[in-house]
């Protein structure tokens, strides 16, 4: 690793009106090396990669490359030095192919040029298969996955031949197979002599493959380490400023009744089949499985988005048709979807219009806006759920992340649900968020509640699962018990897709 820095930011300071979101930030970074970034939602994360990649400018401080100071850093100039960023939230064009998408990022305009689409198509073909994605170049990104966006993503950032990868996140949505496919890039990159910045909340990926790590609390530095010289618990304290469990055990308690009662489930429209399972009351049943599996397909037919047209749900000894997500509510589901930021609150609204929007008919019989009562309602949710926020008014976009995923979570909850779905419900938040989210999935199951939680995650799976059914190909290749080993999730997923092809 070269010793000399090729990136350096220097007592960065960034201050949106009275709130300083960087104080005197300083962090450097060599040719070959991966440097990690660490903090909770709100430290400073996201606003450090936008002054890096030229979309705020510092109120204070320098940007240098190879030493020289870049005075006018924009997202122009930090491209052409050779500043690539993959972002926690895919920056594509939903309704262009995945090569339109890739030519977009990667060739400069030039209206009188001609576009050679099977040249692009072949280099989108090969970025692709370079990063381990069994996706096709003229697929419209509309129709892709969270994760298969997100190696879309990677696919552009590589495809830069960057000097500088920003890694914001970037195994968030992606299973155990693809995580590794990722680390091998992240090696490969480093073995080239590119600089990483690398962001995660997973602190077993920071050990994996940083060799320094800096920590971001409140905006300032807190330290910046070579990552043998520190421990998880270390790097957590100094985050969060107090001792945090990362992860417990899940509800110890005798699992009740019957809730929910899967028979040979199918849908046709979106691959899943032959689905027979069991969830009762009080337990957590993990759903694991490799990108496309059919996880995320199954809970939209549990919850009528696309309903199934084959087997059976039975729902309290009573077998149920559910057409659509109003049937699903009154069946007693609730569904909290992966996408926080599309489906699962509105930014600009206030706290307590998000939380009452699944409960309208309840809180507003007949159209009369009983606004005292949605603010009670959004109250009684900031205490049960430890929601940080000034009031109940507050825009959910002034949130952090971790607040935002609760506040998400208190929107189907209102609903008084039987059987709550969890779609990767920690999914980008910080470590302190985390282990609040699952404390508040357990104390759920612990009341009763029948809880479906689907998570790329196998760690939080395998802490919070009584029982965990690995998917492949859209149905059940394996039925797991808690004491489950990683091992044997991957080698089912695995072994179902062997089968399969």
């Amino acid at each position: 690793m070269d010793s000399s820095p090729l990136l350096r930011l220097v007592a960065i300071e960034k201050a949106f009106g009275a709130v300083r979101a960087l104080r005197g930030v300083s962090l450097d970074v060599s040719s070959g090396e991966v440097h990690a970034l660490l903090g909770e939602n709100g430290a400073g994360k996201t606003t450090l990669i936008k002054v890096l990649t030229g979309a705020h400018r510092a109120d204070a401080g320098r940007v240098e490359i190879d030493g020289k100071w870049i005075e006018h850093l924009t997202p122009a100039t930090a491209r052409e030095l050779g500043i690539a960023c993959v972002y926690q939230q895919a920056a594509l064009f939903p309704d262009l192919t995945v090569a339109e998408n890739l030519r977009l990022r990667l060739e400069k305009a030039d209206a009188l040029q001609l576009v050679r689409w099977a040249e692009w198509r072949a280099r989108a073909r090969e970025l692709l298969r370079r990063i381990g994605a069994d996706i096709s170049p003229d697929s419209e990104v509309r129709d892709l996955s969270m994760p298969e966006q997100q190696l879309v993503e990677i696919a552009c950032a590589i495809g830069a031949e960057p000097r500088v990868v920003i890694m914001d996140e970037p195994t968030a949505s992606l299973t155990q197979r693809e995580q590794e496919w990722l680390y091998a890039i992240v090696r490969d990159l480093r073995a080239h002599g590119v600089g990483v910045i690398y962001i995660s909340h997973r602190l077993e990926e920071i050990f994996a493959l940083a060799d320094r790590v800096t920590v971001l609390r409140d905006g300032a530095s807190v330290a910046t380490l070579a990552v043998g010289e520190t421990t998880e618990a270390a790097l957590i304290h100094m985050m969060v400023g107090r001792d945090v469990e990362v992860l417990g055990a899940p509800p110890s308690g005798e699992p009740g009744a019957t809730v929910l009662a899967l028979r040979a489930l199918g849908c046709a429209a979106t691959g899943v089949h032959d689905i027979t399972v069991d969830v009762h009351a009080g337990e957590i049943v993990g759903f694991a499985g490799l990108v496309g599996a059919g996880r995320t397909e199954l809970t939209r037919v549990l919850f009528g988005l696309t309903p199934a047209d084959t087997g059976t749900i039975v729902i309290h000894d009573r077998e149920v048709s559910i057409a659509s997500p109003r049937v699903a509510l009154e069946q007693g589901i609730a569904y909290v979807p992966e996408d926080r930021r599309r489906h699962g609150v509105i930014l600009e609204m206030p706290m307590a219009a998000n939380v009452s929007m699944s409960v309208h008919d309840r809180l507003f019989p007949a159209g009369w806006m009983r606004f005292g009562q949605e603010r009670q309602l959004a109250r009684r949710f900031i205490g049960a759920l430890d929601v940080r926020t000034s009031s109940e008014d507050a825009a959910a976009l002034s949130l952090s992340g971790g607040n935002q995923q609760k506040v998400a979570i208190a929107r189907w909850l209102a609903t008084d649900p039987r059987i709550l779905i969890l779609d990767e419900p920690t999914q980008g938040v910080d470590i302190g968020a985390k282990t609040e989210i699952h404390k508040i999935i357990r104390r759920l199951a612990d009341d009763g509640m029948a809880v479906l939680l689907i998570s790329s995650d196998l760690p939080e799976i395998i802490a919070m699962s009584n029982r965990i059914a690995v998917m492949c190909h859209g149905t059940i290749a394996a039925m797991l018990g808690e004491n489950a080993r990683a091992e044997e999730i991957m080698a089912a997923a695995l072994a179902g897709r062997r089968e399969a092809a």
